[in-house]
């Protein structure tokens, strides 16, 4: 049969298909499909003209496994259904070919019959593999979480056994080791601290000065690591010990310690900080240790140099006509420009240097450890001592860390002379010896004495005011050549 002579047959969709409509359907080879919603538009039959309808609805030959080699996708059992649900699950037969293969059950495999088809729902299949599916899921993640407990806890008994065995060779019982593991369990808002230093520390009988502080400006977490950082800085950018006698042909070492002695003045009058006359005097003595200069132009290196430092140091620093004004109009505004200038590309900007004053917060903290109340008495008359020795020229030979732990240990000995200065956690967290400390101590008591009778008193005149506790007035009426 050639494709013009196909039939087509219209047929209107009834409310109810029989089963003898559908065997009668099924011998005449169509297949009955309605619109998509319309219940008054035609239907459309279409004929296979190369096959049979009952070619069709049969089984395929099956396989040795006796599994089907070709499906087929036919229609649903139609009886009893609606005409409604009937037009909803319509298959064009265009589509069949295409189809995913579905399995069907009829009633007689071979044979021509009349047949009733039905076919079987996948729903129970596919629930089943969904979960096998599951349960292969669940099991290797069992079998995951059990292998990297096991791993966990082979690793803790290795480490276990290679503690213990370390123990017992330095002798250390079972019960101590148990209990010190159990300590280093970290807990919940518990502060970190290292077990080797803070148990070194307890042995030696050291204060563990950053484990409670509650200053955020202390970084006391960071500190030990930035004071380390600090002690190897103070030797890279230190002035040279002997520029005067080298260098220096126009000036003497007493010109020096008149300028540093106004310039404590100075910093009186504008209320500086502490910082910034430290970092004065260090630019300086640096950039005269690498230039020739003359004396008419020593005060201008002097309001130059404490200009940067203010412009590093302060938050509202003078302005340049301040300075100049200090100076009673000797110099301009462009002459001490010009000098700023010539002092920072000397120095190549670097201004971040550790000074006397950077050792002694650290060194106050770590002598305020052994009180039950901070002494006040003891910041100042610290910083009292330290201050003396900027204007002496001969003090640049000692480090400023070195010069910071000097002038807490003659402070402690100035106040308190029944008990030795020094301790382990001072020694420790200075780094310096009660040995170490015998030459500067000792040349530092000089200096608060005045056994020289010098005439620069502005930072005696300073500290003898009453908001410094008159620290100025102090003096120690033992020897401390007995303390070395």
């Amino acid at each position: 049969m050639t494709r013009d002579n196909i039939n087509f047959q219209i047929e209107e969709c009834s409310g109810r298909i029989t089963r003898a409509r559908a065997k009668e359907l099924s011998d005449t080879g169509g297949i009955l499909c309605s619109s998509k919603s319309s219940g008054d538009q035609k239907h459309i039959l279409r004929v296979n003209s190369k096959r049979m309808a009952s070619d069709d609805i049969k089984i395929s030959s099956t396989s040795s496994n006796g599994l089907p080699n070709k499906r087929r996708a036919v229609l649903k059992d139609v009886t009893n259904i609606s005409r409604k649900g009937y037009e909803k699950n319509c298959i064009n037969a265009s589509n069949i070919q295409g189809a995913k293969p579905t399995r069907r059950v009829s009633a007689k495999a071979k044979g021509n019959v009349p047949l009733n088809v039905s076919v079987e729902i996948l729903g129970a299949e596919e629930d089943a593999n969904t979960r096998l599916a599951e349960d292969l899921s669940k099991i290797r993640v069992v079998e995951s979480r059990e292998t990297s407990l096991r791993e966990t806890m082979d690793e803790k008994e290795r480490l276990m056994q290679n503690t213990c065995l370390t123990s017992r060779e330095c002798g250390v019982s079972d019960m101590m080791l148990s209990v010190s593991s159990e300590e280093s369990i970290p807990r919940p808002n518990e502060k970190h601290t290292v077990p080797e230093q803070s148990g070194a520390s307890n042995d030696r009988g050291i204060i563990d000065i950053d484990s409670n502080s509650k200053c955020l400006q202390s970084c006391s977490i960071y500190a030990p690591d930035i004071y380390d950082r600090i002690r190897v800085t103070e030797l890279d950018q230190r002035p040279s010990t002997i520029y005067m006698e080298q260098l220096q042909r126009d000036i003497t070492a007493n010109m020096r310690g008149i300028l540093v002695d106004w310039l404590v003045e100075v910093s009186e009058e504008y209320k500086l900080v502490p910082d910034t006359l430290y970092l004065t005097v260090n630019v300086i003595d640096r950039f005269l240790s690498q230039n020739y200069i003359e004396k008419k132009r020593l005060q201008l290196l002097g309001v130059s140099s404490m200009l940067i430092a203010s412009k590093y140091e302060e938050i509202c620093a003078p302005r340049v006509e301040d300075f100049c004004f200090i100076t009673d109009n000797t110099y301009t505004k462009g002459e001490v420009v010009e000098m700023e200038s010539e002092v920072l590309n000397l120095l190549h900007f670097r201004l971040s240097v550790p000074t006397t004053k950077t050792f002694l917060r650290r060194f106050i903290q770590s002598a305020h450890a052994s009180y039950k109340v901070p002494c006040i008495e003891l910041e100042f008359l610290a910083n009292y001592l330290a201050e003396l020795t900027l204007v002496e020229y001969s003090f640049l030979k000692f480090l400023p860390s070195l010069i910071a732990a000097s002038a807490v240990f003659l402070a402690r000995w100035t106040l308190d002379q029944s008990d030795h200065p020094w301790n382990p956690t001072l020694e420790h967290y200075t780094s310096y010896s009660v040995s170490e400390l015998k030459t500067p101590v000792l040349a530092l008591q000089e200096l608060q004495l005045n056994t020289s009778g010098s005439s620069l008193n502005v930072i005696r005149e300073k500290y003898k005011q009453t908001k410094f506790k008159c620290v100025a007035t102090l003096t120690s009426t033992r020897s401390i050549l007995s303390l070395f």
